[in-house]
């Protein structure tokens, strides 16, 4: 797939385009076709776009987390790993590793409001009500092609069963 295999787009434009470098619909290509347009009906929540809890509640990023996070050793995670004060860096990871989308932050985090940005366009901009849990205005993935562009993490693509 082109580069524009890691944004999110249209349904007829995923098909089109998958199915343009595959040449024809085997079984892989139906399932990977089925896999996007469940993708695109997922209900959104704020653990798609950064780090939460099993609560829901946005974890804030621990101290020099990027530098930590270059170690190559770092970059597995390990299970069995006896608890350390690095535990605070791998429960990060893992649920960072868990976001559907890449480069949000969090814009603002108040009592009832969380507002989160795209790093990469400013414009991107979505608002979640923490009463009522759910994002305001959009409700599925498939609304967020309102927006330029969405980019998909590697946990997304391999959701939706395309290499990465």
């Amino acid at each position: 797939m082109s580069t524009a295999s890691h944004m999110l787009v249209p349904m007829t434009d995923f098909v089109i385009e998958y199915y343009s470098h595959e040449g024809y619909a085997d079984l892989h290509t139906l399932m990977v076709m089925n896999n996007y347009a469940n993708f695109l009906k997922m209900l959104l929540s704020l653990e798609m776009f950064v780090p939460t809890d099993q609560l829901g509640n946005i974890l804030k990023k621990p101290k020099n987390y990027s530098d930590w996070k270059s170690l190559s050793h770092n970059k597995k995670l390990d299970e069995n790993d006896s608890p350390s004060m690095l535990d605070e860096y791998k429960y990060y990871s893992k649920a960072e590793s868990k976001c559907l989308f890449d480069g949000f932050q969090v814009a603002y985090n108040g009592f009832s409001v969380v507002r989160i940005v795209a790093a990469y366009n400013k414009d991107i901009e979505l608002s979640f009500n923490k009463v009522e849990g759910k994002f305001q205005r959009y409700t599925t993935v498939e609304s967020l092609l309102d927006f330029e562009a969405m980019f998909l993490s590697k946990t997304a693509l391999k959701k939706i069963g395309l290499k990465t």
